[in-house]
């Protein structure tokens, strides 16, 4: 099948006026200008107009188990009282109410071009229960042994047991101890020594509210004093913050999926600074669920200028009010306006793609990548591409994903 349109955009050179992709057994073939593909490629040739073909988007950092959490949660001005709200909603659900969530999630990704998605599973038992994704979709199980009533490595032992392989899924899975107030320096150990043999992912919150920062830098707050009554071991409280401490233990570093750093000190920067360590690490920023919080300004430029990849993802609903990534660019912008277009595309397109390790087949329109593609609406100058692309709000109504249409 060969899609054409009146733009192109694959993130691999510049944006072609009257482009085609040509797709053949999941793969793209050959992208570029029409007249080209087309003595390339063979089959049909479906046109779809004024439009302008992209890769399809990925969806960072999200929690679709929460789907359900729209609007249920109304701003917190304690993060503290935030996580009980949460888990006081979860008591009340069953594993039928999380399946429900998920595929809802699915579909409401699906509906702002999301095609691939990291996704964080609280209940990974639920996999067992599913029928394969609609969406390419990574699987990190949350990891929390703070009140676990079993040793740490059986909890790690169990998330590795629902990891086998499922066919008709497309995507992978991870590891994710869940923040270095509820997992467990021991945890976070043994998540590298699996991901060092085995090639999971890694992702992980960390430095992601002001109340973590008093907790880890001071030994008090709000979040300190609830963790202390629970029985967790707050020795480690005092002193540095959660990200200073988890890099000087070598606990999170090279590869890791970073995601929020919403609270850094010179200290955590001079750390960052070393020879190699930011262009290496993952970030990803949550934009929109940024300013739920009120959080103070996110240093995007700051760790941007130090070299460490960013990418966005929108988190869970119970802090946001749509699973929707141009949203979340469109935020993005106002609060970066030095930013260009094509580089706030790049933070939902190349980026999350090179967190994946998936550089060369997710995240762009090349011959051998994944055939994952959207279109949106294009009226302008090729000029103008991007940034009607970061500007386009409504829902996308053609997607492709392995190369056949999403439903």
């Amino acid at each position: 099948m060969i899609w054409r349109a009146r733009a192109l955009v694959t993130m691999d050179g510049p944006p072609v006026e009257n482009g085609a992709v040509w797709v053949e057994e999941g793969r793209v073939r050959a992208a570029g200008a029409f007249p080209e593909v087309a003595r390339l490629g063979s089959g049909p040739v479906v046109d779809l107009g004024e439009e302008v073909i992209l890769p399809g988007l990925i969806n960072a950092h999200c929690h679709l188990d929460y789907t359900m959490m729209r609007g249920a949660i109304t701003y917190q001005s304690s993060f503290s009282r935030w996580i009980a709200r949460i888990n006081a909603i979860k008591r009340s659900l069953d594993s039928g109410d999380y399946l429900r969530a998920i595929a809802a999630g699915f579909a409401e990704l699906r509906s702002h071009g999301a095609t691939t998605v990291l996704n964080i599973e609280s209940f990974p038992e639920l996999m067992l229960m599913m029928p394969p994704p609609p969406l390419r979709t990574w699987w990190f199980y949350e990891l929390i042994d703070i009140r676990n009533c079993n040793p740490t490595e059986e909890v790690v032992a169990g998330a590795l047991a629902f990891f086998e392989e499922r066919d008709g899924w497309l995507g992978g899975c991870g590891l994710s101890p869940h923040a270095p107030y509820t997992a467990s320096r021991h945890l976070y150990r043994l998540a590298n020594a699996c991901a060092d043999s085995t090639g999971l992912l890694l992702t992980t919150h960390v430095a992601e509210s002001d109340e973590e920062d008093l907790m880890f830098r001071h030994a008090r707050g709000n979040l300190y004093d609830f963790l202390a009554s629970i029985g967790r071991d707050m020795g480690d409280c005092g002193g540095r913050s959660s990200t200073a401490r988890l890099l000087a233990e070598d606990l999170i570093g090279r590869d890791w999926i970073l995601v929020h750093l919403n609270e850094m000190d010179e200290d955590d920067f001079e750390m960052l600074a070393a020879p190699g360590l930011a262009e290496s690490i993952h970030l990803v920023h949550c934009p929109r669920s940024h300013r739920y919080f009120r959080r103070r300004p996110f240093p995007y430029k700051r760790l941007h200028d130090l070299g460490v990849r960013i990418s966005l993802g929108t988190d869970s609903l119970a802090s946001n009010d749509s699973l929707d990534l141009f949203a979340e660019m469109q935020t993005l912008e106002e609060t970066e306006p030095w930013l260009a277009p094509e580089s706030l595309l790049k933070t939902v397109t190349v980026n999350p793609a090179r967190a994946l390790r998936k550089e060369r087949t997710l995240g762009r329109l090349a011959p051998g990548a994944h055939a994952d593609a959207i279109c949106v609406p294009f009226h302008g100058d090729i000029s103008t591409v991007y940034d009607e692309i970061v500007h386009f709000q409504g829902r996308v109504h053609w997607m492709l994903v392995e190369g056949e249409p999403a439903q």
